[in-house]
């Protein structure tokens, strides 16, 4: 099994996949002007002022919900592994990867809510709806939508919940094993397996607003309380920063870990953290209530400088200046740099675990490893929500009413699965729930690109409103030559509508 995961890998992150991520980043940042430069305080500014309504979530809200499915495992055991395979040098790739992909984030989740649907009350969108919509090819949405639900009900929450897992072991050892048709399973797993899924039920079988209450509490806590202890460790090897800073910018060029080691490791890594590309994060955009497209767009693309800025490198630098990590090529048996014991595993939360447990004695392996819960919880429940996003999709087709139910047994056997697992099997079975999604999203952004340029155009025009000095923002979807925005064309002409009839009224009176 775990050696068709890697085949199949293999086939799907080859190098046209690192280099497509790479490109798309960086042809957006160009067309778009540098939009995650020059917006970078009207992001700010739109994460504060939104609202909710009976349809849809906040601005905020959304961010809260897209940020956890973007921090998770991959913030804390991603980056470790990044490090461990690719070298130091892969951090910076990390980086290179989350700044361009802000630009990427933008253009997806700006699409999503150009062509996002009102369903049973809520706001519905993402990849599915816009490639149909805006590249009028209903075959390709179909292959995403089913693609996804596959990657996000069954592949992705493995990893995070393995994470959370394994952080355990760390914790309290296994705790005694018990033999099962997986094998001899470490105690400690199957109670955190138990006690996680039966959390998770109880909160997916409430619906969508019950997500974005929890994750807009639990999200910005876990994410700063990660953060001040990173600082905290940072601040007491203040000395050796600049000389870990620069280690990381020769390895990016000159890699320990082989040519191409740390740019592959860092963009995989890079990619599956911050999700920029991989049409998770269009998802959350679209449930958002907002004025105009792209005020949820800027929002999004600030979510990526949170998720990998800020959180990943938090872990990046305690790794390393404390030396809590091993570098070995991936297929190698050799250890190139060897700070930890040799059997310490490498694609586990294990190198964070030691890094904080190194200067804060005691403390370092359960306060990671409660991090790790609440970073991999959220995900999970984010995972839940794009995957239902995409059944809803397929339900307007063809109504199969039981089909929500069966997505949320199976996400829990999944998650069950993923705690006791191994991490290399689990970790292989999210790469290929990303790289998969991340292919069909990028070329289907691209075309709908030189198709009809949407988000470019609500850029556009809204930095044509932001001049005007407008106090509230419009989207007249038509005017700009955007066709089967179905929602903003109503939603426009309803407003006119009540604007001409408050005129008249005035005009009576």
């Amino acid at each position: 099994m775990e050696e068709l995961v890697n085949t199949i890998n293999g086939v799907i992150w080859s190098p046209a996949l690192i280099y497509l991520c790479l490109g798309t980043g960086l042809f957006f940042t160009v067309v778009t002007r540098f939009v995650q430069l020059r917006h970078f305080r009207e992001m700010f500014r739109l994460l504060l002022s939104g609202k909710s309504s009976d349809q849809g979530i906040s601005s905020f809200q959304a961010l809260a919900v897209s940020l956890s499915g973007r921090v998770g495992t991959g913030n804390i055991a991603g980056v470790a592994a990044a490090i461990g395979f690719g070298g130091p040098g892969a951090v910076f790739w990390m980086w290179i990867v989350a700044f361009f992909g802000a630009a990427t984030a933008y253009i997806e989740s700006t699409n999503a809510q150009i062509y996002k649907e009102e369903e049973d009350g809520v706001y519905r969108g993402g990849p599915a709806y816009y490639i149909e919509k805006a590249m009028g090819q209903k075959w390709y949405a179909w292959i995403f939508a089913i693609s996804t639900i596959l990657a996000c009900g069954v592949l992705l929450p493995v990893v995070q919940s393995n994470g959370i897992g394994d952080s355990l072991v760390n914790v309290f050892g296994n705790g005694g094993t018990v033999t099962s048709f997986l094998g001899d399973l470490p105690l400690t797993k199957v109670y955190a397996a138990t006690m996680i899924v039966l959390i998770l039920g109880f909160i997916i079988f409430g619906g969508v607003k019950r997500i974005a209450h929890f994750t807009q509490i639990v999200v910005p806590f876990m994410a700063l309380a990660y953060i001040i202890i990173a600082c905290v460790i940072i601040a007491l090897h203040i000395d050796i920063l600049p000389a870990i800073f620069m280690s990381i910018i020769s390895d990016a060029f000159t890699p320990m870990a082989g040519f191409g080691a740390a740019i592959g490791w860092g963009v995989k890594r890079g990619v599956y953290s911050n999700e920029a590309g991989q049409g998770t994060g269009p998802h959350a955009a679209a449930a958002a209530e907002v004025e105009h497209p792209a005020q949820q767009g800027l929002v999004q693309a600030f979510s990526v400088y949170i998720d990998t800025l800020f959180v990943c490198s938090a872990t990046a630098f305690m790794i390393l200046i404390t030396k809590s990590y091993n570098v070995m090529p991936e297929g190698s048996s050799v250890l190139l740099v060897q700070n930890l014991a040799a059997d310490v595993v490498i694609s586990g939360p294990a190198f964070t675990q030691i890094a904080v447990d190194s200067v804060l004695s005691g403390f370092g392996k359960p306060f990671i490893a409660l991090a790790l819960f609440f970073f991999a919880f959220t995900t999970v429940l984010a995972y839940y929500f794009i995957a239902e996003n995409n059944v809803s999709y397929i339900n307007r087709t063809i109504k199969i009413p039981a089909l929500r139910f069966v997505l949320k047994v199976i996400l829990m056997a999944a998650v069950f699965y993923g705690t006791v697992a191994q991490p290399s099997a689990a970790w292989g079975m999210g790469d290929i729930g990303v790289g998969l999604m991340a292919w069909l999203n990028i070329i289907g952004i691209i075309i709908i690109f030189f198709m009809a340029k949407p988000a470019v155009k609500a850029l556009k025009d809204y930095e044509a409103q932001q001049k005007a000095g407008v106090t509230k923002f419009t989207f007249d979807p038509k005017s700009l030559g955007i066709k089967n925005a179905d929602f903003w064309e109503e939603r426009f002409a309803k407003e006119n509508s009540q604007a001409s009839k408050s005129i008249n009224k005035n005009t009576a009176d």
